[in-house]
């Protein structure tokens, strides 16, 4: 999914849309992919997920580059053209990170042994 994207756009739905959703939110937070993430609010159907983002970034939960991620609009035409002018915006410590593909030799090694 994430290779042959541009975007993502979620429509009204159930639990299934908003776990793929969040679940390539993180995608976006750790430099994985810079695509837009795109909920369309249908009848103002996400209302109080936008709420629940904006009180958790208020109450510093989220980062606000994690709130940016989001698009909000309430037509298909409106979620096009905002489709159209996203611009990513890296957060500065994440951008650091390389996920590349095939780059075995940045990986780490976790230290996972028992130190009694």
């Amino acid at each position: 999914m994430l290779d042959n994207s541009d975007a993502f756009i979620a429509l009204p739905g159930g639990i299934g849309i908003l776990v793929e959703n969040f679940q390539i939110v993180p995608w976006a937070q750790l430099n994985i992919h810079h695509k837009p993430i795109g909920l369309l609010n249908v009848d103002g159907f996400f209302n109080k997920l936008l709420s629940f983002l904006d009180q958790a970034r208020e109450e510093n939960f989220i980062p606000h580059s994690a709130r940016q991620i989001f698009i909000f609009a309430s037509t298909a035409e409106e979620m096009i053209d905002k489709l159209e002018d996203f611009v990513y915006k890296p957060d500065p410590v994440t951008a650091q990170i390389d996920w590349s593909k095939g780059n075995n030799s940045k990986k780490r090694k976790l230290d996972l042994s028992l130190h009694l």
